[in-house]
């Protein structure tokens, strides 16, 4: 990849990375400045997240910020006059330990963090979520934030793992996805399934799908439904 390349595709990533918070906002996961989405550019090892403590409304691709995979700030790129978010460390982690990964998202979605200040997993009761995330959303230990212990226990919990998403304890949902976009698709997915099993599970005792079923739905979902131009439906 020559220089021009490079800048092209860098270009994309931040206007794609700003343009995904608007989703975060849209479907409620985050309050104030909360939550980040970050994106792998493709071919380099470098990723777009967003500044620290900037309101959603300001956010826009010349405020992204460009890191190396160490969550280093690139220096003299648009941008790194600014602090990027309090979560960089973990996004750096993740990528360097998972190069499939191209997108991570962070978000203090309601329900999911519910679920995360129990320390439970969601259980795995409804089609929809054998769809995406081929069985139970896991927990993830506890981890201060601003290093990159929060990216260990991501890293730890996924790996092997079906799921897109885990609930760190007492914090929150990460996501992972192909790209930026389908690691907010798995954030949207993760409420929408903790809210679900929620209220399912107030009016009475949740009903366990099996096993060979939640594989059967996960391999026709990932391998059939969709159009097969889209890298996540």
């Amino acid at each position: 990849m020559n220089a021009d390349e490079l800048q092209a595709s860098i270009d994309t990533v931040r206007t794609e990375v700003a343009a995904l918070h608007a989703e975060l906002v849209r479907y409620g996961l985050v309050v104030w400045t909360g939550g980040n989405v970050s994106g792998r550019v493709p071919g380099a090892d470098l990723f777009v997240i967003k500044p620290s403590g900037v309101s959603y409304d300001d956010l826009e691709p010349g405020n992204m910020i460009l890191c190396d995979l160490d969550g280093t700030v690139v220096p003299g790129s648009p941008g790194s006059e600014r602090a990027p978010s309090s979560d960089t460390a973990a996004h750096a982690y993740v990528y360097r330990h998972m190069p499939a990964v191209g997108g991570v998202v962070h978000t203090h979605s309601s329900y999911a963090v519910a679920w995360a200040a129990r320390g439970e997993p969601i259980p795995c009761v409804i089609t929809a979520m054998a769809d995406e995330f081929g069985g139970p959303i896991p927990v993830g230990p506890f981890a201060i934030i601003g290093d990159d212990s929060i990216g260990r226990g991501i890293v730890e919990t996924l790996t092997g793992h079906r799921s897109r998403a885990v609930l760190m304890q007492n914090h929150g949902p990460f996501t992972i996805g192909v790209n930026a976009k389908d690691a907010v698709k798995a954030a949207v997915m993760v409420e929408d399934v903790a809210r679900t099993v929620h209220h399912a599970r107030q009016a009475g005792e949740l009903i366990p799908i099996p096993q060979e079923a939640i594989d059967r739905l996960y391999d026709r979902y990932q391998q059939v439904y969709g159009q097969r131009t889209d890298a996540r439906r």
